[in-house]
């Protein structure tokens, strides 16, 4: 055999075993376009907007994978699967999910599953069933606490009478955790004051002012209103200052009139800080899309965060824009990444 014909011929040898070696890796990095997509509950809502600007900054810091943010513009289960069952279809690379349906994404999780997508839970675990081995979110019961705890500190020693509670989603097991929270801290700290509810204030906007009007007309020497959702907060606050009322209003999510609401001393406030838990999600999506990289098994836990007279300006200015959000919670994603076993907990923990 010639010279040349060696050359050729150990050329081509090494050409096979590259594509070969390439086949047989985790990595997904030749198999065409890498597209992950994040489904969530509500386009419109703050909750929803942090949690998608947090997957779009999550992704794009790996770069070189495109991204999907979707979802209904209302809460509704049933088109939230179908939007999901959609993007099964377009984006293999990987789909994160939240939902506030969990019970109607049991099949259709397991189904992707069974196809080899990978899949992220956010905010709201999956069921067992679905087989999703992956949540990031918070503590809810944690973060109950965290608001009761700023309740507890404005009543005189000794206070008596009635705390509400009211839900924007009765049943669903986040906001339920959140009201258990609530109540036990309640119970421990103000022994001598009532806590009734949760109520249903309804997840859809107007009907949510309905209903928390309704409760504060029937509740009129009550302690504090607490909510466990996004609207909560700036309604409660809007009938605090209409009505003059002197009762405390206690809710989650930063919407930008809640964050008002607690500068001008209308409303308490705790964030579960969605857009951290968007930008973990992306970042780990984004990774396994481009490099293989493994996806962690368990909760990744993600911290709240109390919002106060003390720290409201900071805040104010981190939600001023996409830029200052990425700063300031460049460190934070970073220590969750490098640290993960210490963030990192078994999904049996959730309870």
């Amino acid at each position: 055999m010639s010279r040349r014909s060696r050359l050729l011929t150990a050329a081509l040898t090494i050409g096979l075993i590259t594509a070969l070696a390439a086949c047989s890796s985790g990595s997904t990095a030749d198999q065409g376009p890498r597209k992950v997509a994040f489904v969530v509950a509500n386009s419109q809502l703050n909750f929803a907007k942090e949690m998608s600007a947090g997957f779009h900054a999550g992704v794009a810091a790996v770069g070189g994978v495109d991204e999907t943010v979707t979802g209904p513009d209302i809460v509704d289960g049933a088109k939230e699967v179908q939007i999901f069952q959609q993007l099964e279809k377009t984006h293999r690379s990987g789909i994160s999910v939240f939902t506030l349906a969990p019970d109607l994404f049991v099949e259709p999780l397991a189904a992707a599953r069974q196809h080899g997508i990978p899949l992220i839970a956010v905010d709201n675990p999956a069921p067992p069933a679905s087989g999703v081995t992956l949540f990031v979110g918070n503590d809810n019961y944690e973060l109950g606490r965290l608001l009761a705890d700023q309740v507890i500190t404005r009543p005189p020693a000794g206070a008596k009478g009635t705390i509400v509670i009211g839900t924007t989603a009765p049943g669903v097991p986040v906001l339920d955790r959140r009201v258990d929270g609530m109540r036990d801290r309640l119970h421990q700290r103000l022994p001598a004051v009532s806590v009734v509810g949760p109520f249903d204030t309804k997840q859809e906007v107007a009907s949510n002012l309905a209903a928390w009007k309704l409760l504060a007309r029937a509740n009129p020497d009550a302690l504090a209103f607490l909510g466990t959702g996004d609207a909560d907060g700036w309604h409660l606050a809007e009938i605090r200052r209409s009505t003059h009322a002197k009762w405390l209003a206690g809710a989650f999510d930063l919407d930008p009139r809640s964050l008002q609401a607690v500068k001008d001393g209308d409303l308490l406030l705790v964030s579960p800080e969605h857009y951290l838990k968007g930008a973990i999600a992306g970042r780990l999506q984004a990774e396994h899309a481009k490099t293989g990289k493994a996806l962690p098994k368990g909760w990744i836990y993600t911290p709240g965060l109390a919002v106060t007279p003390a720290n409201i300006d900071e805040i104010i200015a981190r939600q001023a824009s996409p830029a200052a959000k990425e700063s300031w919670f460049a460190p934070k994603i970073k220590q969750i990444l490098d640290h993960e076993s210490t963030f990192l907990r078994p999904l049996s923990a959730l309870g």
